[in-house]
């Protein structure tokens, strides 16, 4: 999904200064956070500036679904930058240019920020909250205020302006104050001297309420959390707080109320106080809490399990369940039951999200495993892992034992000899063990042998059917699994097995990694591998010597001139050997031709061109030797291929996904495949190997191809 993360910045870009304007600002390595968590999540991210300039951007990066495109969302990070009710502006913008956004609607905004509104609202549904006065000047009647009082401004957070005061004097001076600084009313609460607590709220109609925090204020009764404490000093957090279960359970029932009766949604911080006789008191709610590191939100959140981009993920995702699932809302019979639906799109990418570190964890092991293919003990241990993997998602599997490399595993779901769908994979290396290269990770990139190959598209294969085994999907489809060992030496085992195993498929998806940009394969070329080699039949005279060198020249030229592009052929020299002496004339070359080619068709020509090529090079002088053929045939896009891949098109569009098409020059098993059957390769994470071997993918495209492989299995 597209999601743009918005927040303040530049505060000029206005066309012009208007009302109070903006104290309040999210630190940018907050941001940094933030969008570090969404890429996580697997997101096209973008960061913007909330200010004037904002629609055309937005109108630049945000899909239009009114031609078709699947939404996007914003992660609203901007407290507004100038004016009244100034939370409410980035939202009132987005509902007017049709955006979906993460957060409350300007009503809820407004209401929660305007601190007066909110406790006539709380009043009115009987939740506890402090006596409270309004002041507009400072000069007006103040008699019946009691003491100590706290003074504050009726719409700014933070703690900004935050005073108590102990008489009359003080007052009107703090409440001027107020007025002149943040040009608006002063709101006067009684101050309940005692402890002070928060409380998180995550999620909608019965959202999950975190575990009660304190604020540390060192048993000082009169202390208050100041502006400087929470952006310069954060006061020590308590959580869960040290208090009685029972105390614990009403600030929770009345935070729940709070968001309910306010019309809040997705999350908000709700702030408690708590006298010397344990009467719970709610002063405000925070209808945008900070996603600081050291704030209370997420301090509580991380109490409730949630570590930070997990926390940022369930936010977007709760947002997007409220948004993307009220098309499936719909009213039965007179009135009937209300029904909600979650779309498969959606619950994937939460449940995906929720495992990656699990994911994480089984590629690591993988990885591990060096299972070059002469190693049959380690092929067969990685086959090992996969059938525990496997085995509790429902699937039987059958063991085709191997002696000279590992055992071929055939994996089922179904007793039936049809399949709606084979994913087809390998479990060999052609990396030795003294060129392993380990796992490892940075921020966005994971490294190892084999990670982009084939151990990476492994465990996009295990979460893509737990996924659908989560959404109660998986049994009601046939798949299979095939897993061969001898991909290294080009199938030539098992080269049979896939044939067969395929042609009792509808569909051949192929677990190879997929390109940086996370483009699928259509096609892949053929192979053929030659060894040819030269000697001297007759080594009487340097003019012998000298006539070798310029037939294997002449034969080098004419087996390269065999390429064509036109026709998808290329016919290159991997290694090119010569030796050769005057003084004790002899003459020895050596050619490994490789050879790639598109069309079936022109495989045993190209055969036959070269065999015959090498025979018209000897003679009573020279001798030539040919050693090699044919080693897979291509993988041809046919008509149906073509509609496959438009399906796979149409369904990475709806998860906003791009899935751009390629052809590789190298062939892979799925060259194997039954001709009538279509197949595509490629979905394995993105990634590509770098020129010292070191493979990597892409870490977010483990969600994001594990999402897009369930939902064309599903389709299937």
């Amino acid at each position: 999904m597209k999601v743009a993360i918005i927040y303040n910045k530049d505060m000029t870009g206005v066309i012009n200064n208007f009302g109070m304007q903006n104290k309040e600002i999210y630190n940018p390595e907050t941001v940094k956070a933030v969008a570090d968590s969404i890429e996580q999540g697997g997101h096209n991210l973008r960061v913007l500036d909330g200010n004037m300039y904002l629609i055309e951007k937005l109108q630049d990066f945000m899909p239009r679904v009114i031609d078709g495109e699947r939404m996007g969302m914003v992660f609203n990070m901007a407290y507004g930058i100038q004016g009244e009710s100034r939370y409410t502006h980035l939202p009132s913008m987005l509902e007017m240019l049709g955006i979906p956004y993460v957060g409350s609607g300007p009503e809820g905004h407004a209401l929660a920020l305007d601190k007066i509104i909110t406790k006539i609202i709380l009043q009115k549904f009987s939740i506890p909250t402090p006596h409270f006065w309004v002041f507009s000047t400072g000069d007006e009647e103040m008699a019946d205020v009691t003491y100590p009082c706290i003074v504050k401004p009726k719409m700014e957070s933070v703690s900004y302006g935050l005073k108590v005061v102990y008489n009359e004097d003080d007052l009107r001076e703090a409440v001027k104050h107020i007025v002149h600084e943040f040009r608006q009313q002063a709101l006067v609460e009684q101050f309940i001297r005692g402890r002070e607590f928060c409380i998180g709220l995550l999620g909608n109609n019965e959202p999950e309420v975190f575990p009660v925090l304190e604020i540390d204020l060192n048993n000082d009764p009169d202390a208050i959390q100041t502006e400087t404490d929470k952006l310069n000093n954060p006061r020590r957090k308590i959580c869960p707080a040290n208090i009685s279960p029972e105390l614990a359970e009403k600030m929770r029932y009345l935070s729940k109320e709070c968001f309910r009766v306010l019309g809040l949604r997705d999350f908000a911080r709700v702030d408690i106080r708590m006298d010397m006789d344990e009467n719970i008191y709610v002063l405000e709610i925070n209808s945008m809490a900070s996603m600081g590191h050291s704030g209370s939100y997420v301090n509580a959140a991380k109490a409730a399990g949630y570590d930070y981009p997990t926390l940022v993920n369930k936010i977007l995702d709760v947002a997007s369940v409220r948004y993307f699932s009220e098309s499936s809302f719909y009213i039965g019979g007179n009135g009937g039951e209300l029904k909600n639906k979650v779309p498969l799109s959606v619950k994937t990418r939460i449940f995906l999200r929720s495992r990656q570190d699990q994911t994480e964890k089984i590629l690591k092991q993988m990885v591990g495993t060096n299972t070059y293919f002469r190693n049959v003990e380690r092929v067969n241990t990685l086959g090992r892992l996969l059938i525990q993997q496997l085995t509790p998602l429902g699937f039987s599997c059958q063991i085709l034992p191997q002696v000279e490399i590992g055992n071929v595993h055939l994996f089922t779901n179904s007793n039936s000899d049809e399949y709606d769908i084979l994913l087809l994979g390998h479990l060999d290396s052609a990396v030795p063990f003294t060129k392993h290269i380990d796992y490892h990770a940075t921020e966005h990139r994971l490294y190892g042998t084999d990670i982009w190959d084939n151990k990476g598209g492994l465990v996009i294969m295990i979460d893509a059917l737990k996924a659908l085994r989560y959404s109660r999907i998986l049994r009601k489809k046939k798949i299979a699994i095939l897993l061969i060992s001898d991909n290294s030496l080009q199938g030539t085992i098992t080269k049979d097995i896939v044939f067969d195993i395929s042609g009792r498929a509808k569909r051949v998806i192929g677990l190879n990694g997929a390109s940086h940009d996370g483009a699928v394969i259509t096609s892949r070329s053929g192979a053929a591998v030659y060894t040819i080699q030269m000697t001297l039949k007759r080594s009487e005279t340097a003019q012998n010597v000298a006539e070798a060198n310029i037939q294997f020249a002449n034969l080098l030229r004419k087996l390269v001139q065999l390429s064509s592009e036109k026709e998808g052929i290329i016919v290159v020299p991997n290694h090119i050997r010569m030796h050769s002496s005057i003084g004790s004339p002899s003459a020895y070359g050596e050619i490994i031709l490789s050879v790639r080619y598109n069309n079936p068709e022109h495989g045993d020509i190209l055969d036959r061109n070269i065999k015959q090529n090498v025979r018209k090079y000897r003679n009573d002088v020279i001798h030539f030797q040919i050693e090699g053929s044919l080693r897979r045939n291509p993988m041809f896009k046919s008509g149906e291929t073509e509609r496959f891949y438009q399906s796979i098109k149409k369904i990475g569009n709806l998860i906003d996904i791009r899935i751009p098409e390629e052809h590789r020059w190298n062939a892979s098993d799925i060259c194997y495949i039954n001709y009538n059957v279509p197949g595509i390769d490629g979905f394995g994470p993105a990634g590509d190997s770098t020129h010292d071997g070191n493979e990597y993918i892409i870490r977010h495209s483990l969600v994001e191809r594990a999402a897009l492989l369930a939902l064309i299995i599903n389709e299937s």
